[in-house]
């Protein structure tokens, strides 16, 4: 039996897709989460076969989750199912060690058959994303240069982004401008735009 972690922060999707998978008979679903936080304590307690997880979720992005997983030695295989398909996303998820990669407008049939593929030691990934990464530029981006330009793509200020991360106002004038350096971008709002498109943050 392939015992299965879901995480989802939208219940009306997490629900489905506990339910579709829940008939396929060789497939059980051992918990559900609906952060990040949540997912990786689940996967912690029940060390599952796989992790069903989104990437945008609170507290932890499931490419943060995978992280960790990897970081932990942890036997559960992180398959990832995703509105997002972007090129830069997708090359994250394989550097963490995320085995399947999925659009949320698969069929669930062929969601099946990947989880079945990933369980049995083989990789899943979105054929329309598969080509692009090959010619995406590496992240550039440090952990911290990241954690200060999602602050700052969401409008705060220099010093409450300072306040946020416990930085000097200083410090986080010197992280923006690398980060716009690093990316070719003119301001913070373009840096913030061309890593989020990327996959990057």
């Amino acid at each position: 039996m392939i015992r299965i972690v879901i995480a989802e922060d939208q219940a009306l999707v997490l629900g489905a897709l506990a339910a579709l998978l829940s008939m396929e008979a060789d497939m059980t679903i051992v918990a559900r989460a609906s952060d990040g936080a949540a997912a990786l304590a689940a996967v912690r307690e029940h060390k599952p076969d796989i992790l069903l997880t989104d990437i945008e979720m609170p507290s932890l992005t499931g490419l943060d989750v995978a992280e960790a997983v990897a970081k932990d030695n942890l036997p559960t295989k992180v398959f990832i199912v995703t509105t997002f398909g972007r090129a830069g996303y997708l090359r994250r998820a394989m550097d963490a060690g995320v085995r399947g990669y999925l659009l949320k407008d698969t069929p669930s049939d062929d969601l099946a058959s990947a989880i079945r593929k990933v369980v049995g030691g083989g990789r899943a990934i979105a054929p329309e994303l598969a080509e692009a990464v090959w010619d995406l530029p590496a992240n550039p981006l440090s952990d911290r240069e990241r954690d200060v330009l999602r602050l700052a793509e969401e409008g705060r200020s220099n010093k409450e982004i300072a306040r946020v991360l416990d930085l000097s106002p200083g410090t986080v004038r010197n992280y923006l401008s690398e980060s716009s350096a690093k990316i070719g971008a003119a301001s913070r709002i373009e840096a913030a735009r061309i890593a989020r498109d990327r996959g990057w943050l």
